[in-house]
């Protein structure tokens, strides 16, 4: 298939992958993207991605590993400096070490050296997924910044290792001594470089700025090609580590954006918008490939008659197993020696829980299926690599067996009372998201006056919008799924009194196609109260015609009856609303959670401002009316932001995160304005 053709395929599964995984919280998106490349696979018999090794580092590792250096966890990453190198630097050497004696013992026809780059393939862990998993249940936050900081660093050191045993495998040639300090150089080498390039990018950007020079087109697409000329210098002239120097250029345009990020805050919002698209691209596509070949090693593999697929999956349980105990043996060990004799203050008391949530948190995913799909298809003497489809297959089961058992055991582990230790010190990020758009709200309520009630409401109706987009069904406590139950309640009710007073109103004589208008309208509202599916076409094909006719000149002015239709049907509509509104206040009296009522009497308010004073929608002054108010909110989001971190709510990371946020609603805000 034309290459065009599957790069455009693996971009739909993409998109189709998270469309299933919004109505499928409960399973990692990644493993519905594997599901989705194998399925691919038998729809598809002739579809292949077949890239040269050094193009699928190029394309996937550097801008991974550069995004990473980029959300360069400093503080977590010192005061947890013990855990988290030991986890990236020895567990990785351990992993590797035991792990490659272990697969070589129970496959003998793996080589040793193929066995230890296996292993080492094996050892970084891949923090989305967790992060996926983190959203609906509850993570010790101490586990969550461990697995983050060392995935840091193991991604290169695991690469490294990786590297070196199948250089042994394809050459045939190893030497400790050499291979020690041709890694020290590398290492050190690729440090080196890393820095100075990033820097001297960094220092380019600046100079073009100064030469009045300030396209932010042309700057962040300077920004994003600098992992993949970091590498290519690196790997290609100079022979170092384009891996590491990728890292730490990453780092090192973290600490500058640090000091310049209010100065070109317009060229690092369009930066970080077109990393989440490559990121979520590049992760995406990885799983897909990762599917896409797990057909094609099986059938590779089964070609050996002394290999059935029972004995495949038996040696994935047992590769997957000894990983995760590896992880789980250390992680306890060393956790008693930090708790004893180490030098971080708020060191927790050894627990098998905690534990388990590290070692079950180890995930492996895109670094490591990145990796093993670059192993060559030859050695230099011109033989096949040894087992390629074997290991291929191994590695994308033991990514699948960690997935699938941190997603069925982490939500047990994470029931009950939490250990000493395990509280939680801060907000998830969602939840203080949600705790500004709520400030925002309430600051908007006490700003509205007489003049100003319909720009309110509007403004209000767009942050609410915005709340009910950070709320995620399987994510929400009981008591949330309770009260969302109850409001729809309270609104099918407010509802069904407009029925009644439209009814009223026909007995007593209406014209048939204002009521069939109406019967229309209220079937549409109630049909978007219970979420239905139909309703959401029929809302988006009601407001296709509403702008057609808007632009053609043909709305509501066709005749001078229509017209007058028009107006009777408005002032029917209006003495419903303040029916139900009525209902409301009533009931209002007899519930014990007044806000329920409150809620439903704002939308209402909102309604009916809008039928009494429509005119005041169009004019100047609503316009400047809803940007008064809106600085006004920008700064209470703000505001809220600040009171969070210092009462210790939320981390600097995540402050930094929800300023993005609210300046990300404010550029889209001021571009609308300037449209």
């Amino acid at each position: 298939m034309d290459i065009l053709m599957t790069i455009l395929l693996l971009i739909t599964a993409l998109l189709i992958s998270n469309i299933i995984g919004h109505y499928t919280p409960f399973i990692p998106t990644a493993l519905v993207q594997v599901a989705l490349g194998v399925l691919i696979v038998f729809l598809f018999e002739d579809i292949s991605f077949d890239i040269e090794t050094e193009w699928f580092l190029l394309l996937f590792i550097a801008p991974l590993l550069y995004n990473d250096g980029r959300h360069f966890p400093r503080e977590e990453l010192w005061r947890m400096r013990g855990p988290i190198l030991g986890n990236a630097v020895l567990l990785v050497l351990i992993t590797t070490v035991a792990g490659g004696f272990f697969i070589h013992w129970m496959i003998d026809e793996i080589p040793l050296a193929a066995a230890f780059a296996l292993a080492a393939i094996l050892s970084p862990t891949d923090p989305v997924a967790v992060n996926g998993i983190a959203q609906r249940i509850h993570i010790p936050q101490k586990v969550l910044n461990l697995v983050r900081g060392e995935s840091l660093i193991n991604d290169a050191s695991g690469l490294v290792a990786f590297n070196y045993a199948v250089t042994a495998v394809v050459t045939g040639y190893f030497s400790l001594s050499e291979a020690a300090l041709d890694f020290s150089y590398k290492f050190a080498a690729g440090a080196v470089l890393g820095l100075v390039l990033g820097f001297l990018v960094i220092w380019i950007r600046y100079i073009i700025r100064q030469q009045g020079i300030n396209d932010v087109t042309f700057l962040s697409l300077l920004h994003i090609m600098t992992p993949f000329l970091v590498f290519i210098i690196t790997e290609d002239l100079l022979h170092a580590s384009g891996v590491i120097a990728v890292v730490v250029a990453g780092i090192v345009h973290s600490l500058v954006r640090e000091r310049t990020e209010t100065l070109v805050a317009e060229e690092q919002m369009l930066a970080e918008n077109i990393w989440t698209i490559i990121l979520f691209v590049l992760n995406g596509i990885v799983f897909l490939l990762l599917g896409l070949n797990i057909p094609s090693s099986m059938s590779g593999v089964l070609e050996n008659p002394a290999i059935n697929i029972w004995a495949l999956v038996g040696y994935v349980f047992a590769i997957g197993f000894v990983i995760l105990g590896i992880r789980f043996i250390w992680g306890y060990l060393f956790s008693v020696y930090e708790y004893r004799f180490g030098k971080m203050e708020d060191a927790a008391k050894p627990s098998l829980k905690t534990t388990l949530f590290v070692s079950l948190t180890g995930v492996r995913g895109t670094v490591t299926m990145v990796g093993v799909l670059s192993i060559p298809f030859l050695t230099e003497s011109g033989d096949d690599f040894p087992n390629r489809s074997l290991i291929i297959f191994l590695a994308a089961g033991t990514i699948l067996f960690t997935l699938i058992a941190a997603t069925i055991l982490l939500p047990l582990l994470s029931r009950g009372k939490m250990e000493e230790g395990e509280q939680s010190d801060y907000l998830e990020t969602e939840e203080a998201r949600r705790r500004i758009l709520l400030a925002s709200i309430k600051q908007i309520k006490s700003e509205m006056t007489e003049e100003n009630e319909v720009a309110a409401y509007e403004l209000m109706d767009e942050y609410k919008i915005r709340l009910q987009q950070t709320f995620n069904e399987d994510s929400m406590v009981d008591s949330t799924k309770k009260y969302r139950r109850k409001l729809k309640e309270l609104r099918l009710k407010a509802l069904e009194e407009e029925r009644k007073y439209i009814e009223n109103v026909r007995s007593n004589g209406m014209d048939s196609d204002v009521y069939e208008a109406f019967q229309k309208s209220l079937n549409r509202r109630e049909e978007a109260i219970k979420h239905n599916l139909r309703s959401l076409s029929v809302h988006l094909r009601g407001k296709l015609i509403r702008a057609w006719r808007r632009f053609r000149g043909q709305y509501l002015k066709d005749e001078e009856t229509r017209l007058v239709q028009l107006q009777i049907g408005k002032e029917i509509q209006l003495e419903a609303l303040l029916a139900a509104r009525d209902f409301l206040e009533e009931v209002e009296k007899t519930l014990d959670h007044k806000e329920l009522a409150d809620a439903v009497i704002s939308d209402y308010n909102q309604m009916i401002s809008g039928l009494q004073r429509p005119e005041s929608q169009f004019n100047e002054q609503f316009e400047l009316q809803k940007e008064e108010l809106r600085i006004i909110v920008m700064d209470t989001g703000r505001a809220e932001i600040a009171r969070l971190y210092t009462e210790g709510d939320i981390t600097r990371e995540q402050a930094r995160e929800l300023r993005r946020f609210v300046n990300y609603i404010e550029s889209i805000t001021l571009m609308e304005r300037g449209d």
